[in-house]
């Protein structure tokens, strides 16, 4: 591991550095594909399977198979970032097949993600691929209708319980803020549906509405929850950073708006290591199995923004932007400090 510079790198700095752990070894990016897709493949049969056991054991066996699903994304996040295989148009076929398996229509989610990455942290360009963030001051000029209704989509029960399901089931359906983009997202949308569409008709077929009820549906949602929630960590906690205009930088924002989830193995491995956000967003170009490569290189990284599970927990209960202080608070802090109700 390099030692600390006497002076911290700006994160620009870091651009030169990181560039150098940008290049995909074909071989090592097909063998965690194989290791990701062949237990799926083997829990989701093991599940059918014990159907004819136990409903219970099939439903446990889903559950379980919901983590390798994240992990599916994950593989397809590093193919929307053009960093899984060096022939982009492989690439770009694997990211589409593993979209049928995730829910989520590759070109739709390429595009709103590479949003979120080229504005992420800036207020004045809110609302695709983010968790919506008021500040104290537009909390305060909403009416109390809108306010409550801020209040209820930022409840728990919303964001992890309801929201993921309701993300990745129905609004991928469509091509949620690319409505007006172009035919290729709209083709990105209904060829998933379609595939998905034939995907549960042979489900259905060989094994009845079971195995979608107790098979399908869990492990599609377990992982969309955990997956809603990692992104919400990444970005939603105290010290995140939200600046406008000439204020707002991207590489700074991305370095000091993006957490370092500090995760056992195996978690991080389930989680194709996103949790150590702040340098994925710093140099997206990187695959996610080099990751943990600049963590051991560089001590710096290595301690910034970190996140253990346990301090994870209290970023529910941060939902407002303060300006002033430069840091996510919760309502009743703003109420306490600001008399906002």
């Amino acid at each position: 591991m390099n030692d600390m510079p006497e002076t911290p790198r700006k994160a620009t700095d870091w651009l030169k550095v990181l560039a150098k752990y940008r290049t995909p070894s074909t071989r090592r990016s097909l063998l965690e594909l194989a290791a990701t897709l062949v237990p799926f493949v083997a829990l989701w049969a093991m599940a059918w399977m014990a159907l004819s056991v136990s409903v219970w054991l099939a439903l446990a066996l889903a559950v379980v198979n919901g983590l390798f699903l994240v992990r599916i994304f994950i593989i397809q996040h590093d193919c929307g970032h053009g960093s899984f295989l060096a022939n982009r148009s492989a690439q770009d076929w694997v990211g589409r097949i593993l979209g049928v398996l995730t829910l989520t229509p590759y070109a739709v989610w390429r595009r709103t993600h590479s949003i979120h990455h080229a504005h992420h942290g800036n207020l004045d360009q809110r609302g695709i691929g983010d968790v919506t963030t008021l500040t104290i001051e537009e909390y305060r000029a909403r009416s109390p209708m809108g306010r409550w209704m801020y209040r209820l989509y930022r409840h728990p029960v919303v964001l992890f319980v309801l929201g993921p399901s309701y993300l990745f089931i129905l609004q991928n359906r469509l091509p949620m803020g690319l409505m007006n983009a172009g035919w290729r997202y709209w083709t990105s949308a209904m060829g998933t549906n379609a595939m998905i569409g034939i995907a549960l008709g042979l489900i259905v077929w060989f094994g009845g509405f079971l195995p979608v009820l107790l098979i399908f549906l869990p492990t599609s949602v377990i992982a969309a929850t955990i997956g809603v929630w990692l992104f919400y960590v990444q970005h939603q906690f105290e010290e995140t950073h939200w600046s406008k205009g000439d204020d707002w930088q991207l590489h700074h924002a991305a370095l000091e708006g993006s957490s370092h989830y500090v995760l056992p193995q195996p978690l991080r491995w389930l989680s194709g290591n996103i949790g150590i956000h702040h340098v994925h967003h710093l140099y997206s170009r990187i695959p996610f199995y080099r990751l943990t490569e600049v963590l051991e290189d560089y001590r710096e990284l290595a301690e910034a923004q970190r996140l253990t599970i346990r301090e994870s927990l209290s970023t529910v209960r941060l939902h407002l932007w303060d300006e002033a202080e430069g840091r996510l608070t919760s309502f009743a802090e703003a109420h306490a400090r600001y008399g906002i109700a």
